[in-house]
């Protein structure tokens, strides 16, 4: 019963490293460094926007550091890579040293196809979003932008070539709690799927895991590059990040999502 992490270094990586520890089940990190979690604003936007960038993202630096602490240190086997040797030599020894019945990854760059295909493991990912209608990237500031906050929520799926396509496992949506804003609605969401995959793991048959659900549709693909610091003014001027409060008021009605789990 053996699990290997795949994990960025943001805090809600740390925090899904970290609780998937104590599960005693864990006995690998492949740790890859990722880009400043807080960036700085472009130099070709205007000084308002300069300073909504920064707003955004300093809240969301605050929301993470709330809902993600645990002090524990990290005492099992790890390497430390890049984006650009993610998928290298050195990943495969680790993983083959370790021999795991199952890869774990979350907040990491894609995974290549032939290091998936050079073990008999299991490989799941966690996607921070709810697939099949919010897969790619920034997938948990979408859903309240179009006015959809109960569709924000997290995916674990078999890792695959296709962007968060692989067969879904299980997903989570949070609970709506008033006063919420969209960074602590996005962390409510991960700290829930967190704490629950935690459970699932424990409870699993690791020599009969089970097989994920094909997804139902194509879904929207959000890529980096969908994103403009003039979305911000729809969260922050029209709404006064008060989205999930509109929600839970009713003045916005949306259907809730239908989550899949096989376990």
């Amino acid at each position: 019963m053996s699990i290997i992490l795949i994990s960025g270094d943001h805090p809600r990586h740390k925090y899904f490293v970290k609780s998937l520890i104590t599960t005693g089940l864990v006995v690998g990190l492949i740790l890859e460094k990722r880009e400043n979690f807080i960036p700085v604003a472009p130099k070709n936007i205007s000084k308002k926007l300069s300073t909504l960038f920064d707003h955004h993202f300093l809240l969301r630096d605050k929301a993470e550091n709330e809902f993600f602490q645990i002090n524990q240190d990290i005492n099992i086997p790890a390497i430390e890579v890049r984006k650009e040797s993610l998928n290298s030599i050195e990943t495969i020894s680790f993983i083959k040293k370790m021999n795991p019945k199952l890869v774990l990854s979350y907040g990491c760059h894609k995974i290549d196809k032939s290091i998936i295909n050079s073990f008999k493991c299991k490989f799941w990912n966690t996607h921070g979003g709810l697939s099949p209608w919010y897969r790619g990237t920034i997938t948990h500031f979408w859903p309240s932008y179009f006015l959809e906050p109960q569709m924000t929520g997290v995916t674990l799926h078999e890792t695959s070539d296709f962007i968060d396509g692989g067969n879904i496992l299980f997903q989570t949506s949070p609970e709506m709690v008033k006063g919420d804003g969209i960074h602590q609605l996005a962390s409510r969401s991960t700290q829930k799927y967190i704490n629950t995959l935690k459970e699932k793991l424990i409870e699993l048959d690791y020599n009969n895991l089970p097989n994920g659900l094909p997804q139902s549709s194509a879904g929207k693909v959000f890529k980096t590059s969908d994103w403009k610091p003039e979305h911000l003014e729809v969260i922050y001027d029209k709404y006064d990040d008060s989205i999930v409060d509109l929600y839970l008021s009713g003045e916005i009605k949306n259907n809730l999502p239908n989550l899949i789990s096989v376990f």
